[in-house]
């Protein structure tokens, strides 16, 4: 043997060593994570199947609408002049409830939201224009206490207080009935969160499509999931509402201010606090119509791969990372809420693992390529290797089916048909979201200012083709 055939021989033996040990190392985890994500649908099923045992249950049925108190709509805006205006000329056409006030939070220093805001204001007493004290961009939480703050002086100049707080996005298409609903299931609970259904942006099937799968997944099986285990209900930061003395409980702990102004993802650890506090939240899918879709909130998301990266960097930064120590964990005993949580937090850890993944189905093409080359026998390995691969590949499978499923029916069968394609892009974009995720958690470690990084937002032109 020459010399160069015994180096090439060393760099393949070297190559089949590394795709050997990646794959094993990624395969381990993601049988494991493969392994938690099917006791999820386990529970699910469990679930549908004592619903079934029990014989039909009723459809949620819509309350009437009458008024049992107004319901304050928080709506934080820090640079949406684009589509602030839009907004607020939807949500004031379409909210059927007689009792309601919003609320928009803006910056001294953003003055094209402020006009945008100020135009309607000006002609309807239901908007007030609120500009908060500091320039922006300061965090979501800090925009939201600022609302806060300035519902306290209505009610204090009013005498009445609000019946419950409800939140929204800047850029959300709202449904017209969800203030019934809101008003209804408050009755009964401290806080209600509805679904949330984005809206796929034509030209992008992929980036902006991969949004509908997770939430269709999410909202229609995990939260449901949740609810079954009596684990605490995060807050999507949308299409939610808190009853008034609720909120008030969690200002008077927090010095006045409820939202936590260092909190990027103040939504999600306001759900989790509600439940802290004994307070009891419900996830509803009220049917806007006999047997028709869920009464929800729709919003385009972003349709780009470097924004949908920026903004899950952001939900991975708060919940994924930050989450270890702003929220902690549950009471001693709360299982299910323990493995929701850790749920959560798996991300940060999956990321390595599919990175590692990746590589080593290049160093498999490349050790296919040399041992092709050397005219060499492929390296040959135990027969379990096999089975684990086979068995984490038939987990993939169902996880693709079950999206699939979830998909079709919130969206039908021609958007469920880009489901696994979708679930491909959506890992991509997981890893990008790391890296920064990583990096702005390492910043805020080292004494940086949270800041509200959003994306850019657009709102639907047809409105009524957009929500129900």
């Amino acid at each position: 043997m020459g010399a160069a055939t015994f180096i090439a021989a060393g760099i393949i033996a070297g190559i089949d060593a590394i795709a050997r040990e990646a794959t094993l190392f990624a395969a381990i985890w993601f049988l494991a994570g493969g392994i938690d994500d099917l006791m999820v649908d386990l529970v699910y099923g469990w679930r549908r199947l004592q619903l079934w045992w029990r014989g039909p249950v009723p459809e949620p049925v819509l309350p009437p609408a009458t008024a049992p108190g107004r319901i304050a709509i928080f709506v934080p805006a820090w640079d949406e002049s684009r589509v602030i205006g839009a907004m607020l000329g939807t949500a004031l056409a379409r909210f059927d409830y007689p009792d309601y006030r919003i609320f928009v939070g803006t910056y001294p220093n953003d003055p094209a939201t402020i006009d945008a805001v100020a135009a309607i204001a000006e002609h309807d007493s239901r908007v007030r224009l609120v500009i908060g004290p500091n320039p922006g961009p300061t965090t979501k939480a800090d925009c939201l206490n600022a609302l806060w703050r300035a519902l306290l002086r209505d009610e204090a100049r009013d005498g009445e207080r609000v019946m419950a707080i409800a939140l929204h996005d800047a850029e959300d298409m709202v449904h017209r009935l969800e203030l019934r609903v809101f008003a209804h299931e408050l009755n009964g609970y401290d806080a209600v969160q509805l679904p949330v259904m984005p809206l796929r942006k034509a030209g992008s099937p992929l980036v902006s499509g991969h949004y509908c799968d997770e939430f269709a997944e999410a909202h229609a099986k995990q939260m449901p999931v949740r609810q079954t285990l009596r684990a605490g209900l995060p807050f999507a930061g949308t299409g939610c509402a808190i009853r008034r003395e609720m909120i008030g409980r969690i200002a008077d702990v927090r010095g006045g201010a409820p939202f936590d102004a260092e909190s990027l993802t103040e939504d999600y650890e306001l759900g989790l606090t509600i439940a802290a506090m004994g307070g009891r939240t419900v996830f509803t899918r009220t049917p806007e119509a006999p047997g028709g879709p869920p009464v929800a909130v729709r919003a385009y998301f972003p349709d780009r791969f470097d924004a949908a990266a920026k903004q899950k960097a952001r939900w991975m930064t708060g919940i994924a990372l930050a989450g270890w120590d702003r929220t902690g964990w549950s009471r001693a005993g709360a299982i299910g809420d323990h493995w929701m949580r850790m749920r959560d937090r798996r991300a940060i850890l999956e990321i390595p693992v599919l990175a590692l993944a990746y590589l080593a189905l290049a160093t498999w093409a490349l050790s296919l390529a040399g041992h092709i080359a050397m005219q060499s026998p492929l390296p040959a390995y135990p027969a379990w290797i096999g089975w684990l691969l086979g068995f984490n590949f038939a987990l993939l499978g169902w996880r693709v089916a079950i999206r699939t499923l979830f998909v079709t029916r919130a969206y039908g069968w021609r958007e469920a048909r880009w489901s696994p394609l979708r679930l491909m892009v959506g890992n991509m974009v997981a890893l990008a979201a790391a890296r920064l995720a990583m990096l702005r958690y390492l910043a805020m470690l080292a004494g940086a200012v949270p800041q509200w990084d959003k994306t850019e937002h657009d709102f639907p032109e047809d409105a009524e083709l957009a929500a129900g």
